[in-house]
């Protein structure tokens, strides 16, 4: 995952003027309905394990892990492996630099046999301060590159049983001559690399099967930015950019009292939005006054001010949140857009019995028979 909500973040958000804004409907859509996934969040491995299971009876296209300093991605994945039948096993995403390809290689292959080829790798840099600081890389420059080399390099070693591997790259050096015969892969497994500025997500286009987007994209900042980074990417090494599926996550707070989900939305709106590293969706999107005040409140850790700034035209952009009947409609827009709608809870300075609550509610109205078209919505209980 690209984020999620620090501890000490207080329970609060403000209230103003709601301005609500629509935005013109997109001038070319790739497909007229998309596939919706849930991003797993829980408060320990029994619970993720629960919440998938769940999803996936309730006919979710997918679930995600995520994978942040106190969550191993990997682990959640073969937990929501054991525990669903049908649904495609993702992560969004798992540090890339954070394991050593064959680290990362040979987990993947494993995850795909333990969940019966249903695996999509979803892998990332994180930001150059999380590479830094948190995974010791000593060089941060072109991330796009690293990621590249990465992906060919992965599928090189899922296909060792074709011969040694002998690579000297700018970022990553591998020597390794099997002792033993090695079985070909199964099958090819999907590699989703993240991306949120032009650069990341041409990389996508390069080499990927898909892109994970940031829960701040916007359809503006997909239609503008996202997909035509992807086509040129795509148009470099010959690929069409139809194969590259657009994943992202998109926040979703479901709640009786629409403002209370409102208020929850913000709060995870301006967590994200204190990272200068995504100011560019920001300013595409015409945030960038929005995005400053909520930094500046963040480096004085003045988190009712940054809760503050975000706009209602940011919350009617950014995310869906409202009573179930006002969050589906919400979500239509982004039908065709994506390719593939990951919702995503909310959980900045919320309690996790109320982020479970939301997981639930989505599971329950936000499902795909729910969201297909002449479907009566399920009532709530």
């Amino acid at each position: 995952m690209y984020l999620v909500a620090e501890d000490h973040l207080h329970q609060t958000a403000a209230t103003g003027q709601r301005r609500r804004i629509r935005r013109p409907a997109p001038a070319h859509r790739r497909r007229d309905m998309s596939t919706y996934g849930l991003s797993v969040l829980g408060a320990d491995l029994k619970s993720l394990a629960q919440t998938a299971q769940a999803a996936d009876a309730a006919g979710f296209d997918a679930v995600w892990a995520s994978e942040f300093y106190s969550r191993s991605g990997s682990i959640s994945m073969a937990a929501m492996a054991n525990s669903t039948q049908n649904c495609r096993i993702g992560s969004s995403i798992l540090y890339g630099v954070g394991r050593s390809p064959l680290v990362l290689a040979t987990e993947a292959r494993d995850l795909d046999e333990l969940s019966n080829g249903r695996l999509v790798l979803g892998i990332g840099n994180g930001t150059k301060r999380m590479m830094s600081d948190w995974h010791g890389v000593p060089d941060t420059s072109a991330p796009a590159l690293r990621m590249e080399e990465l992906v060919m390099l992965l599928r090189r070693i899922w296909n060792l049983h074709e011969g040694p591997i002998h690579h000297e790259g700018r970022f990553y050096r591998m020597n390794l001559t099997p002792t033993g015969d090695v079985g070909p892969p199964s099958r090819p497994i999907p590699i989703v690399t993240a991306g949120v500025r032009p650069r990341m997500c041409e990389a996508a286009g390069r080499v990927a099967d898909g892109l994970a987007g940031h829960p701040l994209f916007t359809t503006t900042y997909v239609e503008e930015i996202v997909r035509p980074a992807i086509a040129r990417g795509a148009a470099h090494t010959g690929r069409d950019p139809n194969d590259v599926e657009i994943i992202s996550m998109v926040m979703c707070a479901i709640h009786d009292d629409a403002e209370v989900a409102r208020r929850e939305l913000a709060q995870q709106i301006a967590f994200y939005s204190s990272v200068k590293s995504y100011e560019t969706v920001l300013d595409v999107n015409g945030f960038a006054s929005e995005g400053r005040t909520i930094r500046e409140a963040f480096a004085q850790r003045d988190f009712p001010a940054m809760f503050a700034a975000v706009s209602d035209e940011m919350i009617d952009t950014m995310g869906v949140a409202g009573t179930a009947h006002e969050v589906r409609e919400q979500l239509r827009r982004y039908d065709g857009v994506l390719d593939h709608i990951m919702l995503y809870s909310p959980s900045v300075g919320i309690a996790p019995e109320r982020v479970q609550q939301n997981l639930d509610s989505i599971i329950r109205e936000c499902s795909p028979a729910s969201m297909s078209p002449g479907q009566s919505s399920p009532r709530s209980t």
